[in-house]
């Protein structure tokens, strides 16, 4: 070989080796590649620990193992390999490390980024760091493989109740031993000091089908090294999306633990009749440029303003970019696995409207195919503007292009109680008129009804739900003033407690004798107060804590909710499956006086055992006089008593409702 050919040869290995150092360029986001393998993330097979990460602008990518979750030093660097077409970089260990944890490094700009566990780890070190390499059946509590979702027949039979795991159980009086843990709800046989049922046991007493957990996973904004201090918060500051939260174990430095435990609390939970549903936080991250997200792939899995700057739709500091195709992957993934994973049942969407219709749609058919009893719903808005165009994101408006997902109804909730604005307006229950139609609106399940005036509804101007299982019915949430304290502060200084009781009831009658799907706020049975605090998320137990002694002071309430709740499950009039039915089954009275709702329920049709139900809400505080249809009518509810047996006999075609109060007639 020439001189000339040998020069020539060496510069073009050169070249080639220089070529395969260069970070990628890409025009734009769109251009990235897409990987659609399912071996992301940290797999032991055949006796090899795998390593696959997608980051395809990365120059390097170094792979650390560690002895320990927390501190010190790698005891293995390995430098992961480049594969061009896909962007993902491969490690693979002839050992299976079992007991070991792991971080990468990314050099991006010549720089190296922060250590990250990855976006795919399953399993966490403290304070969620470093992933964890861990045997997952291992984590599986005794009769794992035989847990099985409590039968459920359509969605409008589901009754959802919102907690949090510290507000339910962390007060001396729930009885409970795990307080704030997610042992809490695994816990039989637990009472207050006069006996009562908390816990657990309360939920069955209750009569729910379904627990809305607040998040679980892991998030950043509590230190699970300083336990002590006793710091609460929601948790909507995701940080490892497929990992549950520590500070809930007992044990946050072995990864196993919050793995089994978060297990057996679903198994309980099942065992119980009621299924799980995990509210999720796929919209934002609690960090931005720290994120595991930017830490992996910069920039590539968050929207941005035209100057390149992060939007926030979230007003969390940034919002993710569904629709650009492994965020969209990632969302899908995620939530398959924590059903596979973890049996759950369902998920409540943070900020849906932030994500895509695309991948909402995609999301719900691939759960059909595992379930179609997976229920699935969030909140139809967002916080801020989003760049990405409204009409091709999953608001409440466009909930016909999302069949099967359901979206919060606060037409019917600010109609009820008042609206979330300002303190001071009252709602249909405390005796605001020109609600009426609103209240109405809610009580179709916000679908199309031909005696509803779309025009003049609280926030909408047409029907949004397809079917009525599309709408949430709900008076309040974890976010802003909890009823009680709406009623309390909306209301004159020194409204008596027995007038806070009516319109409690009166507004809960409305919400749990509404078509759709009813949700209730933990604690609202035994007329929980968070103190006048608006946004709690960070609030201490004592403004957060459910005081289970208010389940004996207030044990009427308690009871009519639980009969509300024995009455809806008993009767399917009040929770029928399609429009259809609503629309030739449910008829207004028509010539009512002001601040005065009635209408009948057709309960043949509906297939009940009562042939016609008549329902009437007085949001008045003085009694009102009404026609009824009719005569030879049973009165099941007046007055703030439910007895499904009867509370007397109607002959009558004229009645008198109580002040603020409901009537539920059956013949």
């Amino acid at each position: 070989m020439k001189w000339p050919t040998i020069l020539f040869f060496t510069l073009s290995l050169m070249l080639v080796y220089s070529c395969s150092r260069r970070q990628p360029s890409y025009a734009n986001y769109s251009d990235y590649p897409v990987y659609t393998g399912e071996d992301l993330g940290v797999s032991v097979v055949d006796g090899k620990t795998n390593f696959v990460l997608w980051a395809p602008t990365a120059e390097k990518v170094q792979l650390q193992i560690y002895d320990n979750g927390e501190s010190g030093y790698p005891e293995q660097n390995i430098a992961m390999t480049r594969d061009a077409k896909t962007g993902v970089f491969r490690a693979s260990v002839p050992d299976e490390l079992y007991g070991k944890y792991y971080t990468y490094r990314i050099l991006k700009d010549k720089k190296w980024l922060p250590d990250t566990p990855g976006i795919w780890a399953k399993a966490v070190g403290v304070n969620g760091n470093r992933g964890a390499i861990i045997r997952m059946r291992d984590t599986d509590p005794e009769g794992w493989d035989k847990d099985l979702r409590p039968p459920l027949k359509n969605f409008t039979d589901i009754i959802l109740y919102e907690m949090h795991y510290r507000d339910f159980s962390i007060d001396s009086t729930s009885g409970i031993k795990n307080r704030g843990k997610f042992l809490a709800l695994t816990e039989k046989g637990t009472v207050n000091p006069e006996g009562l049922k908390t816990g657990i046991d309360h939920l069955k007493e209750l009569g729910i089908t379904h627990v809305h957990l607040l998040p679980s996973f892991d998030f950043g904004s509590i230190d699970e090294t300083k336990l002590y201090e006793n710091k609460y918060n929601w948790g909507y500051d995701p940080k490892n999306y497929n990992v549950p939260e520590g500070s809930y174990s007992t044990d946050p430095y072995t990864p196993e633990t919050r793995i089994r435990e978060m297990k057996k609390m679903v198994q309980a939970l099942h065992e119980n009749g009621i299924r799980v549903i995990m509210d999720v936080v796929y919209n934002h991250t609690y960090v931005t440029d720290g994120s595991n997200f930017n830490l992996t792939v910069p920039g590539y899995y968050y929207r941005h303003n035209p100057d390149g700057s992060y939007s926030d739709a979230s007003y969390c500091g940034n919002e993710t970019a569904s629709e650009r195709e492994m965020m969209r992957q990632y969302i899908i993934q995620s939530a398959l696995y924590w059903i596979k994973e973890y049996h759950i049942d369902g998920f409540r969407f943070d900020l849906m409207g932030i994500h895509d219709l695309e991948t909402m749609n995609i999301l719900r058919d691939s759960l059909n195919r595992i379930d179609p009893t997976i229920f699935v719903y969030g909140e139809g808005w967002t916080a801020g503007p989003s760049p990405y165009p409204q009409e091709l994101r999953a608001m409440k408006t466009n909930a016909t292009q999302m069949p099967g997902i359901a979206v919060f109804n606060d037409d019917v909730r600010d109609a009820v109680k008042g609206s979330f604005k300002k303190d001071e307006n009252r709602g249909f229950a405390t005796g605001m008129s020109g609600l009426e139609e609103s209240v109405k609106f809610g009580i179709v399940a916000a679908t199309q009804h031909p005696q509803i005036n779309y025009g003049k509804i609280n926030y909408s101007t047409a029907p949004y739900a397809l079917q009525p299982a599309q709408s949430i019915n709900y008076v309040s949430s974890h976010d802003d003033l909890c009823l009680v304290d709406k009623l309390t502060v909306s209301t004159p200084e020194n409204t008596p407690v027995e007038d806070l009781l009516r319109y409690d009831k009166l507004a809960q009658t409305i919400i749990f004798t509404s078509q759709g799907v009813p949700f209730m706020f933990n604690g609202e049975e035994v007329f929980r107060s968070k103190k006048l605090v608006h946004n709690s998320f960070e609030s201490p137990d004592s403004i957060n804590q459910i005081n289970w002694m208010n389940k004996s002071v207030y044990y009427d309430l308690f009871d009519y909710y639980k009969s509300l709740i024995a009455l809806r499950k008993n009767h399917p009039a009040f929770r029928m499956a399609t429009t259809g039915a609503i629309q030739s089954g449910l008829r207004f009275v028509e010539h009512l006086p002001e601040n005065v709702i009635a209408y009948t329920l057709n309960g043949k049709t509906a297939g009940d055992a009562w042939d016609e139900i008549f329902v009437a809400f007085n949001g008045n505080g003085i009694p009102c006089k009404i026609s009824v249809p009719g005569g030879g009518w049973t009165i099941v509810c007046r007055d703030g008593k439910i007895d499904e047996s009867g509370l007397g006999k109607i002959s009558e075609t004229e009645m008198i409702i109580p002040k603020s109060s409901a009537i539920i007639l059956k013949r």
